[in-house]
C-alpha cells in the first residue's frame, strides 16, 4: 500500500526525482544541495522515507519513482475533494472558480474533459 501523505518538503523532493529520473543517488544529493540547500544525510533521510511510503525506490544506487507524478497528484486531488468537499467534485469546482477566473482556454479544456467522459473515453 502506498502512503500518499507527503509534507511540502517531501513533495518537493519527489518532484525533483520525477523531473530527473532515473537519477543516481549521488547525483540526487547534488541536485538537492543545489535546489534545496540540503546536505547528503538530509537527502538520504527523505529518500528513505519516500521509499518506505512506496512513492520512490532506490535500487543499485539508482532512484526512480514507483508511481508517476500524474498518479500521485490525481490521488491527492481526490483526497482533497473527498476530505474537504464530501466527495463532491461540483462543489470543489465551484469553490475553485469562485476565487479564480477561468480563461476561455481553461473552460474549453474542462469542457473537453466532460465531453470525453460522456462519450466514455479518456482525456
Amino acid at each position: 500500500m502506498i502512503d500518499m501523505e507527503l509534507g511540502a518538503v517531501q513533495e518537493r523532493f519527489a518532484d525533483l526525482v520525477w523531473e530527473n529520473e532515473p537519477v543516481g543517488s549521488g547525483d540526487l544529493v547534488k541536485i538537492c544541495e543545489r535546489e534545496l540547500g540540503w546536505k547528503k544525510p538530509t537527502t538520504y533521510t527523505v529518500l528513505r522515507k519516500l521509499c518506505e511510503k512506496g512513492i520512490l525506490q532506490n535500487e543499485g544506487g539508482t532512484v526512480t519513482s514507483r508511481i508517476s507524478r500524474k498518479e500521485y497528484y490525481a490521488a491527492r486531488s481526490g483526497q482533497v475533494v473527498e476530505e474537504s468537499f464530501s466527495g463532491s467534485l461540483p462543489a470543489f469546482v465551484a469553490a475553485f472558480v469562485s476565487h479564480k477566473r477561468l480563461t476561455p482556454w481553461e473552460a474549453e479544456e474542462i469542457q473537453k474533459l466532460i465531453d470525453a467522459f460522456r462519450e466514455g473515453g479518456e482525456s
